[in-house]
Formats: C-alpha cells, structure tokens, sequence
C-alpha cells in the first residue's frame, strides 16, 4: 500500500498530528516487524502495544494510531488519535479493499481451509494477479492486515477466515465483502466455544451474512448440516465431495508417497496434488471449482495445482536425521484432522522391513467432551497400518487406555506432558531409517520441538 496520512486520516475519520503529506508504505502492529515508512498500529492484547511505541519510532515507523486518553502520547512522530486501534485498523483495511477493489475469495471450515487457500490461490495464480493470506494470518488482525499488504494490481484477493467463536466470522464477512465463499468441511475444532457441530456449523455459515449477491457459495456437499443451511441462501451454489448428488465428485484416486492423482465426475483429465489423503483431493476440488467460477480452463486448474506449495507443517514431509521420512502436521488438531492423516498415512508404502511410527499429542479446545474424543480415536486406529503409536499430553493418556487390548505392549507408549525429553529421547533410540513417522497433534503442543530433534 501507499497512501498520504491526509488520506488515512479522512478514511478513519480522524485529524493527523504531524505531516499530513508523510507517505505510508506499510502499517504493523508488531513492533519488531516495522519497516522505514510504516503505519504502527498499538493493539491492546495480552500487552499493550502503546508501549512498543519507541521501540516503533527507533525502527523507523513514520506515523502511528493513538488510544484516545491513552497516556504519553509520543513526540517525534505523526499520530492519528482513534477510539479504538483494532477497528481502525480494520477501517483502514476496508477502505483500502474498496480502493484496490479485487474480487475477494473468502475460505473458511474446521479443517483444510489453510491448504485449500493455498490450492486456490495457486490454481488463480495462472491467469490473475493474486494475493493471499500468509500462514494463517485469519482473525480479526489477521484479515485486516492481509487486506492492507495486498498491492494495488492485486485482481484476486484469497482471505483465510478463522473463527473459534459465534459473530467471528460474521464481522469477516462484513469487513472482507467476499464475491466467492469456501467452507471446507465441518469438523468438531472449537466444539469447546460453540457446543454441537450444528454450532459449528451456523458460525460457518457466517461467512455468508456478507457475500455479494451475485456470489457464490462453494461447500462440501456431504456435510448434511451445511446442505440444510445452505438451501436458505439465494445466491449460487455448487458442492465438492465423494457423493454423486456433488456438482463435482472424486473417481478414481491413486496416490504415492508425495502426491496424489485423481479424477472428477465431468472430465477426463486427471488432477495431481503434491500432498496425500482424501480430505486433501477434497481440498483440491473445492479449487478447481473456484478455478472454474473465474472461466480458468481446466488445464490451468491442473497445472496450478501440481505446483501449489502448501504452507508449513500441513502434511509436509520432511527427513530425519537417521535417514527416515517424517510427515509433519503439526500446525492444529482435531478428531476429523486426526482420522484423516491417520488414515492417509497407513496407506503410504515403507521399504521392506520399516514401519509406519505415528507420534500423536493432544487435541486442544475439545471442551468437556475432549476425554471422550481422544478415546474414541482408538476405532480409527489399526496396528496392521500404524504399526507404533507414541502418544503425548493429558488427554492422550485417555487413548493409551482405550488402545492397550488392541495394540503390544512394545508398540504403544505413553508420555505426560512433562516429559517430552523422555518422549524425543525413546523416539530417536527406536526410529531406524527405513521406517515412516508421523508428527499430529494441536499447535499449543509444540510438537515441532520434537521435528527439530529428529532432524
């Protein structure tokens, strides 16, 4: 972005204090990532980001938004006095997406929607100027400065929207305006916040409550909960998933250790995806839908989605330091998340000899059904396919006891949360280079600690 604070001002409705005529190329509100020219933008969070606002000034910031009645108001840089810092930012964020006026693809659901965007933005990428989130830069700071880091020549913008909580994505919507919006799937993430999957699935639906009239929305068509609330809506629709009734479905799927190969119902051309399972092809077809909504051929949706690069610990593949494969998705978790890589990993090949190590740490934000959602895990797991389980954290040891009948003594290992030197220590003894490893578990876990000492 470039913009005047005489522009930014009058779009926040405010008065800048300083050269109204000072030329703002980025804004932060992390002062650590100031760049010359910025716009800081103090957030009041677990810290108050008011007090990082030398630390701001000394990294070179031009100008910053100030808390009406803060106190210690800075001196030596322009300031833009605000009720509220956040929704200025958002502000700001709105009126800059009004200016650049891209079409905007929203994609939200309780799993995939990080890799899904990345499937999207790719597959677009082939005819249009795209820009996308970053990682999963998908809250309410997220959304807003993604908007605001586009550049102008931006034709396509791709937002991630999360939600952990009912009017989240409501307030995305509303900010972001989507022309095209994407929900994945419904799975059980955030159950701790918003009770049931029908829950779930209305803060889903959220996404919608802004969604240009003449958009689109794209769902999994075999989640009866979103067919039933996607009825109501006027505008088009069309589904992906494995059932005939979907406007694209899955056929024949065929995969090897890194990719993936299938083919949908309405043409002969067969797609390829750099990454395993069926919840990923799932993923694909929802792009090749977007693809198809903006009039790509389906040779540029192929191609983009050959090439698409996902983004980190989402069932990347990485190699340890004995010589074995490990796949890495340990950025969150979920029951649905958890079923699917487990069963994508117990269908990749090993070399003669190896086996499939699966190492699983707790699920988070499972609320008061999370004892019993771990547990129930132990249906989806079979000693013929994963062949060691090491488990880790709390609510892991309510599957250790649910799979002690089903797996040897030898092949399935416990560990408390404190001990995770325990845990990398036996891994690193028992892991031999022709076996396979798997590394799932929820963000707050810090399993990559363990991906760093394997490797």
């Amino acid at each position: 972005m470039k913009m005047q604070l005489a522009e930014i001002a009058q779009a926040l409705n405010t008065t800048c204090e300083g050269d109204a005529e000072t030329v703002i190329t980025s804004v932060a509100f992390d002062s650590r990532k100031i760049k010359e020219g910025a716009l800081f933008v103090p957030i009041k969070g677990e810290r108050d980001g008011h007090d990082f606002v030398a630390s701001a000034i000394a990294a070179g910031a031009s100008a910053t938004l100030w808390e009406k009645g803060h106190a210690n108001k800075p001196e030596g840089i322009a300031v833009l006095e605000v009720a509220d810092t956040l929704k200025a930012m958002q502000d700001l964020a709105h009126y800059y997406l009004q200016k650049v006026n891209p079409t905007v693809v929203g994609i939200t659901g309780s799993n995939g929607k990080t890799t899904t965007k990345d499937m999207v933005a790719a597959v677009l990428a082939k005819r249009f100027n795209v820009y996308k989130t970053q990682a999963n830069f998908n809250n309410e700071i997220g959304v807003p400065m993604t908007i605001l880091e586009m550049k102008p020549i931006t034709e396509i913008l791709v937002l991630e929207m999360g939600m952990d909580r009912a009017g989240q994505l409501h307030e995305l919507s509303k900010l972001a305006r989507p022309d095209v919006a994407v929900i994945t799937m419904i799975g059980e993430a955030h159950i701790e916040f918003l009770g049931s999957r029908a829950g779930i699935a209305d803060a889903k639906m959220e996404i919608t409550d802004f969604l240009q009239e003449d958009g689109e929305l794209i769902y999994n068509g075999d989640e009866p909960l979103l067919v039933e609330r996607a009825e109501k809506l006027a505008q088009d629709k069309a589904t992906f998933g494995f059932a005939d009734q979907d406007t694209i479905h899955a056929l024949a799927m065929r995969s090897t250790m890194h990719h993936t190969y299938f083919t949908v119902n309405d043409t002969d051309r067969e797609f390829t995806i750099p990454m395993i399972g069926r919840h990923n092809v799932s993923n694909a077809m929802a792009a090749i839908l977007v693809g198809r909504h903006f009039g790509e051929s389906d040779e540029e949706i192929a191609a983009g989605l050959a090439g698409f690069v996902p983004t980190a610990n989402r069932m990347e593949w990485e190699k340890g330091d004995c010589g074995e494969d490990i796949m890495s998705d340990i950025y969150n978790s979920n029951p649905t998340a958890v079923k699917a890589v487990t069963a994508s990993f117990g269908k990749v090949d090993v070399a003669e000899g190896g086996r499939r190590i699966a190492v699983l740490a707790d699920m988070l934000e499972l609320g008061s059904r999370s004892s019993e959602l771990h547990r129930d895990l132990a249906d989806s797991l079979d000693p013929d396919k994963i062949n060691v389980l090491y488990l880790y954290g709390p609510e892991m040891k309510n599957l250790y006891e649910a799979l002690t009948d089903k797996y040897p003594s030898q092949s399935l290992h416990y560990y408390p949360e404190d001990e995770m030197g325990h845990l990398i220590d036996d891994l690193r003894s028992d892991i031999r280079s022709n076996d396979i490893v798997l590394l799932k578990g929820s963000h707050g876990m810090h399993l990559e600690k363990v991906l760093d000492r394997l490797k």
